[in-house]
Order: structure tokens, then C-alpha cells, then sequence
């Protein structure tokens, strides 16, 4: 008795824990310092309520004093040659997560939780080579440039399909009716769910996404740890389902996958397919958002689209470089190194803000300004860099245009309506209501 209480009370504390250490002791943390005009903190406290165009002055403040700026917990930099060079540096890690033998660390490991995690091994985002390097070579080989230009006519559709269920005279909430959908629809195909368990994959998709974030609330913890649990207790079976009954889908080729006879681990395949669920749905929500309301704000550029489609690609990319789907993310220094000229001590973390790189006038002429011509938009750092280059880029600059195209050669005239509001989350940028009339 004494001891199922025990392990009871133990289960009980654990999340209360994680909490702590990954939410709640760094946003009160950082809320204190940004009071006390600390740049990183500043950041991080208004990227919650602010645009990312409102956070520009911020992004000149760090690059105005230097490539490298140290902060009261971290190292940054809004520079674009600076980001790429952290992001590929051999002596930087993925993930500001504390480590070695001290309390926090070994609170860290004693609570970490018993599902797969999107930002912890063995997700793609969080291991590091030569793991690394075995695991992303054998996800690669199937999810390739041509396996997703392959799904670019079911993506369409899948696009018409969700369009023709809006009434064209009656306000929408856009993200709620297209820009969520279309993503995840997507995204259950990848994994080869049944049609008749979709709707719990949605649910679950835009419940864990939050997990990318940082400073949640208790609730917003609680509910993501929720439907991270639910997922992977649903895609155990699904895995055993498509090993017996494998589809043509991009799923069941990644478990079919091998190198020099050796395939994924259960624990990898689980992996990837949170990581896809969590990444793959909430940034590209948050690409096709921004889009939107960026051609609408922006109506001689929606203008050139029309004069010339063949810009499409390119209006995706800049949208990536305006409005990114992830403000910034942070590597921890494995050994004391030098970056940009300043030295970096081992186990210092180092902030990456991509949103400000890609607003760096070294590189993008007046950056400020959304141009769906312009010719290296192409430079933004919004799928990061380096080997945790983002897996999904091809899939997420396929759904982005053809979610974008189709929706504006459907409805040519659509306009924003009042009420937009952005999400409240301050790593992940994106809108929580666009409403519209289609027109």
C-alpha cells in the first residue's frame, strides 16, 4: 500500500516538474529580466503579443550591438551570417535543455516523461550524430523532393475539396476552415491514417503542436502532454497495422526503410511520425496564415501574381522570410569555440533568431518590405540550417503555394475582415482567427 502510494505520489509530481523546468521557472525567469530591459527577455516577452513586423526595432537593437550579443541567460544574434554560422558549427548541439551532473539536469532526466516527445530523443530535432546521421539518411531516402512533389495533385484537391465546403456570402474564419485542414489532411495521408480515424489525428495535431513552444501555461502543458500520451498510445497500433498492411504511403516506406540491413527502431518510427504530426501541422498552419494576410495587406503584390503565377514559389518563400512560422531556436556550445569573433563558453546556449536574420539589411535590401519578386528571398533561415535542417521544407513550400494559389484563384476578391488575432505563443508565429469574406 505504502508503496503504490509512493509511486502514485511520484507520477503526480513528475509533471508538476516538467513544468517548472521547461515553462514556468523560465517565462517568470524571463518576464523579470525583460522589466529590467534585457534584450533576449524583451524578445521573447513581446513576441507574445506583438507581429513580427512590430518586433523589427528589437531585431536592429541585437544587431546593433554586435554579431553575438550576450544576454543574462544566452547568447544572440539577429545577424543572418551569424545564425547559419551557429546553426552549422560541429561545436553547438540542438536544443537549450540543461545537461551534465547538476541538480537541474538530473531533475531534468528524473522527470522526463514516458512518451516520445517532439523536441526530445530520439526526435530528429533532438538527437545529434553519429545517431543523428544514421537515423535522418534513412527518413530521407523516402521523404524526398519527388515523393512530395508526387502528393502536389492530391494536395489540390485535397485544397478544392475543403473550398467548396465555404459558403462564399457568409463570413469564415480561415484558419479554422482551410489552413488547419488542408496541413493535417496532408499530414494523415503521410501516416497512412483510415479516413475514419482523420478526425481524431486533427484533434490530437492541433493539440500537441503547442509542444514546440516555450512558457506554456499549466493547462496548455497538461493538454499537450495529454495529446502527445494519446497519440502515442494510438500510433503503437497504427505502426503494427501498417507493418502488416503496408499502403502506399510515405509511413509505410520509412518502416520499410534500410541501411546495410538496419531499419528504424519502434522508438525512431514513433519519433518521426510526432515530429511530423507536431512541425509538419502547426508551422505550415502558421505559413498559410501569414500568406494570407500578407497578399491581402499587400494587394500589387497579389497583383503580380496574377499578371505572372509562375511567382508563386517565390511568394512562398518571401512570405518565409517576412512572416517566419518560428521566431527563433537555440543551440547549447559543447566546447568553448568562437563565433563571429566572440568567445562562447562550453555549455552556454546560443539564441538563433531566425525572424531577425531574415530581416537583416546586410543581406535582404529594404527587408522590411514584402516582395514577392525578389530575387534571393530564397536566403531566409526559416527551416534553419545545417544538418537539423528542417526534414519537411519540401512538403511545407509545396502546401504553402498550392494552399495559397488555389485559395486566391478561387476567391480573387477575398478580403480580411476585422478581429485577425495572432497566437499567443512566442516561438511558434502564426494567427489564431483570420477571418475573411470570400467574395
Amino acid at each position: 500500500m505504502v508503496t503504490t502510494l509512493k509511486a502514485r505520489s511520484i507520477r503526480l509530481v513528475k509533471p508538476v516538474v516538467r513544468w517548472g523546468l521547461a515553462h514556468a521557472v523560465p517565462r517568470a525567469a524571463l518576464r523579470v529580466a525583460a522589466r529590467r530591459g534585457d534584450l533576449q527577455a524583451r524578445l521573447v516577452d513581446e513576441a507574445e503579443k506583438a507581429p513580427t513586423a512590430a518586433l523589427d526595432g528589437l531585431f536592429t537593437e541585437i544587431r546593433d550591438l554586435g554579431p553575438l550579443v550576450r544576454t543574462r541567460f544566452a547568447f544572440v544574434t539577429a545577424t543572418h551570417s551569424t545564425v547559419k554560422e551557429v546553426l552549422t558549427s560541429n561545436d553547438f548541439r540542438s536544443g537549450v535543455g540543461p545537461s551534465g551532473d547538476g541538480l537541474l539536469p538530473r531533475l531534468s532526466r528524473w522527470s522526463a516523461p514516458d512518451v516520445l516527445h517532439p523536441v526530445a530523443p530520439p526526435s530528429l530535432l533532438a538527437t545529434e550524430p553519429p545517431e543523428h546521421t544514421r537515423y535522418r539518411k534513412l527518413v530521407t531516402r523516402v521523404f524526398t523532393v519527388r515523393a512530395v512533389e508526387n502528393l502536389r495533385e492530391r494536395t489540390e484537391q485535397i485544397a478544392n475539396d475543403l473550398l467548396d465546403t465555404l459558403d462564399p456570402s457568409r463570413p469564415v474564419d480561415l484558419v479554422k476552415t482551410y489552413c488547419s485542414l488542408l496541413p493535417v489532411t496532408v499530414i494523415a495521408e503521410i501516416l497512412g491514417v483510415p479516413e475514419e480515424q482523420r478526425q481524431r489525428v486533427l484533434e490530437l495535431g492541433g493539440a500537441a503542436a503547442p509542444s514546440l513552444d516555450m512558457g506554456l501555461s499549466w493547462r496548455e502543458f497538461r493538454n499537450v502532454e495529454a495529446a502527445l500520451a494519446a497519440f502515442d498510445s494510438w500510433l503503437a497500433d497504427h505502426l503494427d497495422h501498417l507493418r502488416s498492411h503496408p499502403g502506399d504511403n510515405l509511413m509505410s516506406r520509412i518502416i520499410a526503410a534500410r541501411e546495410d540491413g538496419v531499419s528504424l527502431t519502434d522508438a525512431e518510427l514513433r519519433a518521426t511520425a510526432g515530429l511530423v504530426l507536431a512541425a509538419g501541422f502547426e508551422t505550415t498552419v502558421n505559413l498559410l496564415g501569414n500568406g494570407i494576410a500578407l497578399l491581402c495587406r499587400n494587394p500589387a503584390q497579389l497583383g503580380a501574381l496574377r499578371d505572372d503565377p509562375g511567382l508563386w514559389p517565390n511568394a512562398v518563400e518571401e512570405t518565409l522570410r517576412v512572416d517566419p512560422p518560428v521566431l527563433l531556436t537555440g543551440r547549447t556550445c559543447l566546447r568553448d569555440t568562437e563565433i563571429a569573433g566572440v568567445r562562447v563558453p562550453e555549455g552556454a546556449i546560443a539564441l538563433t533568431v531566425l525572424a531577425g536574420a531574415n530581416r537583416d539589411p546586410a543581406l535582404f535590401s529594404d527587408p522590411a518590405t514584402f516582395d514577392v519578386t525578389r530575387e534571393n528571398a530564397r536566403e531566409h533561415v526559416s527551416f534553419s540550417a545545417g544538418r537539423h535542417y528542417c526534414l519537411g521544407a519540401s512538403l511545407a513550400r509545396m502546401e504553402g503555394e498550392v494552399g495559397l494559389r488555389v485559395l486566391f484563384d478561387r476567391f480573387p476578391d477575398l478580403r480580411l475582415r476585422p478581429g485577425a488575432t495572432r497566437r499567443g505563443t512566442r516561438v511558434l508565429r502564426g494567427y489564431e482567427h483570420l477571418p475573411a469574406l470570400l467574395r
